[in-house]
């Protein structure tokens, strides 16, 4: 079964991702901090440390879920490059956190219960116990912080409105003709149309123009807010994109709902 039609996909109508990476982030990270408590102050592990090892488990086993579930979500947005390549790490260093405290929280209770003190592999095992959680929870802030800015960052912080098109000369816009008081799906609705000439000179980050299905389209301030990252649409500036947007996009109605947005005319 495809993993986008899979039960990671959503749950009462609503995208499952942003909904379980809460709990990835929060319990990971909380059960990191607790077992970082339980290095430096041995005495309460024998009585505490399940608890930290059961909210690591809980929270491993939601970073597998947020794993599988990005990806559901993005076969139909796309995915932001960076918080997809450390998400994929997340669950994997969390497991083995949890492998290393449970190794670490076996040979403690073991020491205590000869002699009263930590073992030198006690020791040992506890402070790479402490390490890895630092790493966890300074990576899980970082996907939880790239996450966070590839939803809210354009938002908060729209990118500057490119300039103005210039309007084609083609005959099929001559003064003697009288336009349509409603223009049709196929026509600009200021009436201007475009070459290909025109939209090969828009080819850059600073005016990037494409050509989609027999429209044209202004992607320039989409190049930042590109979920799948700027490279994908900078690769399409000044150029017919239609095959590459139908390989990608096609049949999926968010793509074609954020395109209609840059719509600038037809191409003529």
């Amino acid at each position: 079964m495809p993993l986008e039609s899979s039960i990671f996909e959503s749950v009462a109508g609503l995208p499952l991702h942003p909904l379980i990476v809460h709990v990835a982030v929060v319990l990971v990270p909380l059960a990191a901090l607790f077992l970082i408590v339980l290095v430096i102050v041995p005495r309460w592990a024998a009585k505490y440390g399940w608890v930290a090892l059961i909210t690591l488990g809980l929270g491993t086993g939601a970073a597998f879920v947020a794993v599988e579930s990005g990806q559901a979500l993005a076969a139909t947005i796309g995915e932001p490059p960076i918080h997809g390549v450390i998400g994929r790490v997340a669950p994997w260093l969390a497991v083995g956190l949890f492998v290393l405290a449970l190794s670490w929280l076996v040979l403690q209770r073991r020491s205590y219960a000869q002699d009263q003190h930590r073992s030198a592999g006690a020791l040992v095992t506890g402070v790479l116990t402490a390490v890895v959680a630092l790493v966890v929870v300074g990576w899980y802030g970082y996907v939880g912080h790239s996450g966070a800015t590839a939803v809210w960052g354009q938002t908060l912080n729209p990118p500057p409105a490119s300039a103005s098109p210039t309007p084609s000369t083609s005959p099929s816009l001559a003064p003697s003709e009288t336009a349509s008081s409603t223009p049709s799906p196929s026509e600009s609705p200021n009436g201007l149309s475009f070459t290909m000439a025109q939209v090969a000179q828009h080819a850059d980050a600073a005016a990037c123009w494409a050509a989609v299905n027999g429209q044209v389209y202004d992607l320039t301030s989409w190049i930042s807010q590109h979920p799948g990252g700027s490279s994908h649409i900078l690769a399409l500036c000044g150029t017919d994109a239609s095959a590459a947007f139908n390989a990608q996009h096609s049949g999926q109605t968010v793509p074609a709902a954020e395109l209609v947005r840059f719509r600038l005319g037809p191409l003529v």
